[in-house]
């Protein structure tokens, strides 16, 4: 009677993958930075001979997702999507490991979570497999300098506005200044002048002396 071969656990297939899967080089280039990058294709052709001749597959799960809009200098609206993902490697036998990756993808149209996945499954498949790389860069061997968080100050229109609502609630309120309505503003919202209200913050402060006026204009009804 023929002998059964006995099927690998997913521990024993991973090393035999690791043994398989060569170096990933950076041949794919962004035109736009004019940098090169390993590409999701690389991986995929690099890993899949592998996985099939020792019987991996494996499955991802969507464990949390965040999007944000995100305008560009020129107006444009872009969608910002970060995905946490788990990716589940089984084996023949049944056995299997879970790696759990952070992936981000920006874009103009529906494929900001395509591309957010395409990367955690990336850098999921380079950390379980120790996938080699021509130049792979340790994160100690460099401290970029750190970017300020972008400032747009409030326009015209805007500051015309808040002035417009906060006269218009100290000549509803009895003993009540216009300076010392702005004070109590700039205690709540942390700001020292009109040069430190950038158009987010403006708005927020039309929202915050409005809801003031509305709720003194219902109160003395």
């Amino acid at each position: 009677m023929a002998e059964v071969a006995r099927k690998m656990n997913i521990y024993e297939a991973i090393s035999r993958c690791m043994e398989e899967i060569g170096a990933v080089g950076k041949d794919a280039e962004n035109k736009q930075q004019g940098f090169k990058y390993r590409g999701i294709d690389a991986v995929m052709n690099a890993i899949n001979p592998a996985l099939v001749k020792n019987h991996i597959f494996i499955v991802p799960e969507v464990l949390e997702q965040q999007r944000q809009e995100r305008t560009t200098n020129k107006g444009a609206v872009l969608i910002y999507s970060i995905c946490r993902i788990k990716y589940t490697f089984y084996a023949e036998d049944g056995s299997s490991i879970e790696a759990i990756t952070v992936g981000e993808g920006m874009d103009s149209g529906d494929k900001a979570t395509n591309k957010a996945m395409a990367i955690a499954f990336k850098y999921a498949c380079f950390q379980v497999f120790c996938i080699p790389t021509e130049e792979m860069k340790d994160p100690d061997g460099e401290t970029p300098e750190p970017v300020a968080p972008q400032f747009t100050p409030a326009t015209a229109e805007q500051l015309h506005k808040i002035n417009e609502f906060v006269d218009a609630y100290a000549e509803m309120c009895e003993n009540a200044k216009t300076v010392d309505i702005m004070n109590r503003l700039k205690k709540m919202y942390n700001f020292s002048g009109t040069s430190d209200i950038s158009t987010e913050l403006a708005n927020k402060l039309i929202e915050q002396v409005e809801t003031w006026y509305k709720k003194k204009k219902e109160a003395d009804a």
